[in-house]
């Protein structure tokens, strides 16, 4: 259960850093607060999963999550550029955070 709610906690990492952007700078009330509730619940989700799961373990795939989707989110919302390079770091990024899964 700790691993369903770390990926729940990661996605709402990336609502919140997606909403961090539309904020500009906090000028903007609604992607403000929803950006807010964004981080409340995602740390309380890694809070709650790191109860049970290693710390290292847990931080670095809620950021890895967080990253992924933020890149994802980066080119499909803010025509960022995509290239070979890009592509293989994140999956490298993946790569990092199904080894932590399996050696858990």
């Amino acid at each position: 259960m700790a691993w369903i709610i770390l990926v729940f906690a990661g996605l709402f990492e990336v609502v919140w850093a997606i909403g961090l952007k539309y904020t500009e700078g906090f000028t903007r009330l609604v992607p403000s607060i929803v950006t807010v509730l964004g981080m409340i619940v995602s740390f309380w989700l890694l809070s709650t999963a790191m109860k049970t799961l290693p710390l290292g373990t847990a931080y670095a795939v809620w950021v890895g999550i967080g990253a992924i989707g933020a890149f994802i989110a980066g080119i499909v919302l803010f025509n960022e550029a995509l290239s070979a390079m890009r592509v293989i770091s994140v999956l490298l990024i993946a790569a990092g955070l199904i080894g932590l899964k399996l050696s858990t």
